[in-house]
């Protein structure tokens, strides 16, 4: 099943579409979510959300700076003070 994932700023919606798995930078390290993943909450710092949209498939990097990621039971949202382009 695909994960539902959010990307959003403050300013604005940037992505929501289901996918495979996305890689967050953590304040605490990377984590990886997929669907199912107990839900969870974590700062994130500045780096590379990687975003995978089929098993196996290269991932697509977003740069976002500051911010916080939320997995629940609609999927991951991840809400960034600022994402580049």
């Amino acid at each position: 099943m695909p994960l539902h994932f959010e990307l959003v700023t403050p300013a604005k919606l940037v992505r929501s579409e289901e996918v495979h798995m996305v890689v967050v930078p953590g304040t605490d390290g990377e984590f990886g979510v997929l669907e199912g993943h107990a839900p969870f909450m974590s700062t994130i710092r500045d780096g590379a959300v990687q975003v995978f949209k089929t098993a196996g498939a290269a991932p697509e990097t977003i740069e976002v700076r500051g911010g916080f990621a939320e997995v629940g039971d609609s999927g991951l949202t991840v809400l960034a003070e600022h994402v580049e382009g």
